[in-house]
């Protein structure tokens, strides 16, 4: 007969917070996960520790932080589902060393994101974000100073990732040049150029969009100095994180005319909830657009960013299959046998010598290893284990008496 779930899925506590779509309820739904809880808000302080102490499974957005500390509190925790493109609100080390893998959607929002930027950058050329503020205020300006056409002009991407490429493919089509620079050597798609430098790239943009993770790398990467490098009237947008651009040295290339006009739908300090007041020294300027963080607030890219996600944690709950996570030992799993055969995972840190004591500790328990698959990556060590036994049980306390063991379970 086929084995039995270690735990009944509708028993496995799943929390998801910060208005996450509904489609990823209805994903886990189909894979019969029932017990979800959804929430409108983040949660922080003691209320998340309070909530994350018997969870199996959180799915967060960008609002919710799970540290170190927090991540201690996690006794229960299995996997996280980041539904959204970064992952720098969980700390991914601490994670991966309690055994605890992250899964994100990389591409289910780039569509979303790029179609934003392009029409942003339209409107800048346009001049239409002062235009239409003119109006609102009775005035009328109808001259063609300071308007140009797309055509013809350079795109300067910052950041050739899923996002990049995709501004870069439309700005094409539109007729725009596109240059590019990456700290990674990348393949050009269309007739884009990447370029050696950012001053190269600073020196023949007319517009410059910035599509780069938060790293410290990349903390105030646009400052003064930046600014000063670009072209006289250049259009500049960010939307991929606050914490790329400095908001100061922005404002003062604004005031200056160095920069002729701006598009941010990120920024450094960002309010927690709706009705919460955005403050920000931009606001000033009608030059600038200001979007509220939704370059993936479409409906189509959130339910997209749900079912994805949503699939990626039962998968990983159903099988073991850790396939995309970012801080953890991808490996890709088939369905488990059917008969006598019982799945385990097993986490540790990569040390010589794991796979052997593993082994003999399942040889002298007088069991058979029906199959085995193992990844590891820098520290972590992931091994997923099919055995004849019907009390796999006997096994996990064995297990978890080796060195260097972070987690170990019973999958059916």
């Amino acid at each position: 007969m086929h084995p039995s779930l270690s735990l009944a899925k509708d028993k496995i506590k799943i929390l998801l917070l910060e208005n996450i779509d509904p489609s990823a309820v209805e994903a886990l739904a189909r894979a019969g996960y029932t017990n979800v809880r959804l929430e409108k808000k983040a949660y922080e302080g003691e209320e998340l520790l309070e909530a994350i102490s018997d969870l199996h499974f959180i799915g967060i957005r960008s609002r919710t932080l799970l540290t170190r500390e927090v991540l201690a509190q996690a006794k229960k925790l299995i996997g996280i589902g980041c539904f959204c493109i970064g992952t720098n609100q969980v700390d991914l080390n601490a994670a991966a060393a309690l055994g605890i893998p992250v899964f994100n959607a990389p591409y289910s929002n780039t569509r979303s994101v790029a179609e934003l930027v392009t029409g942003e950058y339209l409107q800048l050329l346009r001049d239409i974000p002062r235009r239409n503020a003119l109006l609102h205020k009775g005035g009328w300006d109808k001259g063609a100073v300071g308007c140009y056409e797309a055509r013809g002009k350079t795109l300067g991407i910052i950041g050739y990732g899923h996002i990049g490429t995709q501004v870069g493919i439309i700005a094409e089509s539109l007729g725009l040049k596109v240059v590019y620079y990456d700290i990674e050597r990348k393949l050009s798609l269309g007739n884009a150029q990447q370029l050696d430098s950012l001053d190269e790239l600073f020196a023949v943009a007319d517009i410059v969009t910035m599509h780069v993770p938060a790293t410290e790398l990349t903390h105030n990467m646009i400052n003064e100095a930046a600014f000063a490098k670009m072209k006289d009237g250049v259009r500049f947008l960010n939307a991929s994180r606050g914490s790329v651009v400095d908001i100061e040295a922005l404002c003062a290339a604004l005031r200056s005319g160095k920069v002729a006009g701006a598009a941010c739908d990120v920024f450094p300090s960002e309010p927690k909830g709706k009705g919460d007041e955005f403050v920000s020294p931009l606001r000033e300027f009608d030059n600038v657009i200001l979007t509220p963080h939704i370059g993936a607030g479409t409906e189509e890219a959130q339910r997209n960013i749900g079912t994805e996600v949503a699939e990626k944690l039962a998968l990983y709950s159903d099988n073991g299959t850790s396939l995309t996570a970012v801080n953890f030992p991808e490996v890709s799993l088939p369905a488990l046998r059917s008969g006598e055969v019982s799945r385990l995972l097993h986490v540790h840190r990569n040390m010589p010598g794991m796979m052997k004591q593993i082994n003999d500790a399942i040889a002298k328990l007088n069991l058979n290893v029906a199959a085995q698959y193992l990844q590891t990556v820098e520290e972590i060590g992931y091994v997923v284990m099919d055995i004849h036994t019907a009390q796999p049980e006997q096994v996990v306390p064995v297990l978890k008496q080796i060195p260097g063991t972070l987690k170990c379970r019973i999958l059916y």
